[in-house]
């Protein structure tokens, strides 16, 4: 079972195939478990009604989907009658609205299919932009900024960073020292959970978590001696 306190920040961490995203498409109830339950607040998530449910659900993920439209549509979809005033605010807190006055028609510009005409980080911002309109109490966060350069990453970053303020969020965590700050840790080991804490919890108690962060920064470490030469 696992609980997710209002206003609480809790990561699902764990190896490949550990069933993090299972887990997390169970909170908008794509499917229900068939053991166990999940906890919104204290109260069952399976006495929610689905619309309802994920009416307070924002995702944000590192495949994000954006329409072939406007940089104003793809910020506004989800936010109807939203105005040009609320999209900008969005956009400037999701640290997208430099890049967008640098298109050819800023707002009115049109992205092409699935937004390729934008980096990856500048997609994640437009979707991060879109969520911060919707403004929804609850956030799930596929680690968004597993796949880009130090600067877009930090870009990024901030902006989660303002997203996560006052919200209940779900982060699948790929890589450990973006969740040490969580609230709480859950480590998922062939779909079960073998541990739970804080980040100086779980590493003190050894496990399956200290295995993963100390595997993790090894590889790291050697990652920037193989580019220091």
């Amino acid at each position: 079972s696992l609980s997710i306190p209002k206003g609480r920040v809790v990561a699902l961490v764990g190896p490949s195939g550990a069933g993090k995203t299972t887990l997390a498409d169970l909170l908008p109830r794509f499917h229900d478990p068939t053991s166990g339950r999940i906890l919104l607040d204290d109260v069952p998530l399976t006495r929610i009604r689905r619309r309802s449910l994920r009416a307070l659900l924002g995702v944000v993920s590192q495949d994000t989907v954006l329409l072939n439209n406007t940089v104003f549509a793809n910020i506004a979809y989800g936010s109807p009658g939203a105005t040009r005033e609320r999209v900008e605010a969005a956009a400037e807190a999701a640290n997208a609205a430099g890049f967008i006055r640098q298109l050819a028609q800023g707002y009115d510009t049109v992205l092409g299919e699935r937004g390729t005409r934008l980096s990856g980080g500048q997609r994640q911002r437009i979707a991060i932009a879109r969520a911060l309109l919707r403004d929804p109490p609850i956030l799930i966060l596929d680690e968004a900024t597993s796949a880009l350069d130090t600067e877009s990453e930090r870009l990024v970053q901030q902006a989660i960073d303002r997203l996560m303020r006052e919200r209940t969020v779900l982060v699948i965590a790929h890589r450990l020292a973006t969740v040490r700050d969580a609230d709480e840790i859950v480590v998922l080991d062939e779909g079960r959970v073998v541990q739970r804490g804080t980040h100086e919890e779980l590493y003190r108690a050894g496990g399956l978590y200290r295995r993963l962060h100390e595997l993790q920064f090894r590889d790291d470490d050697a990652a920037v001696g193989i580019r220091g030469g």
